[in-house]
Order: structure tokens, then sequence, then C-alpha cells
């Protein structure tokens, strides 16, 4: 249960990502973010450093997204607040995920998963 516990967040960022890179019609970067997922069970050091690296990306494509649709609204005119809320919470878990890859129990439970999935 502590495994899924741990792999959760990042799952679920990872397919926020892809969501949003699909609706944008960004294909490519939406099969990328969602076969991201798959690092979640690799026990090298360099697929952490991977998943780290593309949240930490996710997190400023996120902030970028926000920045660009307030500043839309704005100009025209329409409310903008509860969307930055909104986004700007997406984004907040996109890095309190890549947060929890840094953390060396979650190191630990990855590698106690793929040892039980081998």
């Amino acid at each position: 249960m502590r495994i899924a516990a741990v792999m959760v967040l990042p799952a679920l960022a990872l397919l926020l990502l892809a969501a949003h890179f699909f609706r944008a019609g960004l294909l490519p970067l939406a099969a990328l973010s969602l076969g991201s997922i798959g690092l979640l069970f690799v026990r090298r050091p360099w697929a952490a450093t991977a998943l780290q690296a593309g949240l930490w990306l996710g997190t400023l494509e996120w902030l970028r997204t926000a920045w660009l649709i307030a500043a839309r609204r704005a100009a025209e005119g329409q409310p903008y607040a509860r969307m930055l809320f909104i986004l700007g919470t997406v984004a907040a878990v996109t890095l309190l995920a890549a947060l929890v890859l840094r953390h060396e129990k979650a190191r630990r439970t990855s590698a106690i998963a793929n040892a039980e999935l081998s």
C-alpha cells in the first residue's frame, strides 16, 4: 500500500500533463508524459532524475499556461482569479510530485516496487 501512495502523486501529475498537451494538440509531448509513468518502475538513478526533470519542466509549463491565460482574460476584461487558483494548484501538485521523488524513502519504495514486480 505504501508503494502506491508514493507513486500516485507523480503518476497523477504526469497524467495531467499528458491531458494538457493532448488538449493543446501537442501529441508527442502528451505521449512522452504518458510514457514517463513507466519510469516510476525503473530502479535506476537516471530514471528518478529524468522524472524529476520532467516534473520540474511540467511545473514551469503550468505556470506559463496560467500566465498566458490570465493575461488574455485580463485583456478581454474577463475574470481570471479562479483559473489562476486552479492552475496554481496543479503547478503546486506537480512540484510536490517532483519533490516526492527526491525523498530517500520514495527511492527505496520504488526499489521495493521494482523488486516485487520482478
